[in-house]
């Protein structure tokens, strides 16, 4: 039996859209939703960064360009090829989200939207904590997003890859306009079984 169900596939493949449609299809049969996605931004046509917004329409910046960014003196940087990660923004509206969803309503499981665990969100410990800490949860089930195998392993993100509890679908161009159906009717399934 499945507990949470993942995402993979190439950047810009259409994965934070289809959480999207799953989510909208989930609360339209009226499961509780909660979580984040990461959005690109853009200005002037060119990619300046990656905001995180929350399922209820909060937003807050995740990564920006160097240049737009700004470079602050003297505080310790994380990036991720060009862009800078803005750490104390992410984790000011990630990590309460955690918070949150342990607390079930009536006993009733959420479903926990966390797009994406990669390298920029990895830049957080408290945030890696978080995430293991909500996959043993039994208050919820996760839908996430997790980068394909490239380059050096991202340890988090082999770990959930790995789970037996964890249901991997890859998205593909050819898949991604008919994946949808499988993917909520999973999420489904994994909201009954029992905790």
């Amino acid at each position: 039996m499945f507990k949470h169900v993942f995402l993979t596939g190439p950047p810009g493949v259409g994965k934070t859209t289809l959480v999207q449609k799953v989510c909208e299809a989930l609360v339209s049969s009226g499961v509780g939703v909660e979580g984040f996605y990461t959005e690109e931004v853009r200005q002037g046509g060119r990619r300046v960064g990656f905001d995180v917004v929350t399922v209820t329409g909060e937003r807050g910046h995740l990564s920006r360009i160097r240049d737009v960014a700004g470079a602050s003196p003297g505080r310790r940087e994380c990036t991720v090829g060009q862009y800078v990660v803005d750490l104390p923004s992410f984790e000011n509206l990630a990590l309460p989200l955690f918070r949150n969803v342990g607390a079930a309503d009536g006993g009733s499981r959420k479903v926990f939207i966390i797009d994406e665990i990669g390298k920029m969100e990895l830049f957080s410990q408290s945030f890696i904590r978080a995430v293991r800490q909500t996959l043993e949860s039994s208050s919820c089930t996760i839908l996430g997003t997790i980068p394909i195998p490239k380059g050096k392993p991202l340890a988090l993100v082999e770990e959930v890859r790995s789970r037996r509890d964890v249901k991997v679908f890859t998205v593909s161009k050819e898949n991604r306009n008919h994946i949808l159906q499988d993917i909520v009717a999973t999420v489904q399934e994994c909201l009954k079984c029992p905790v």
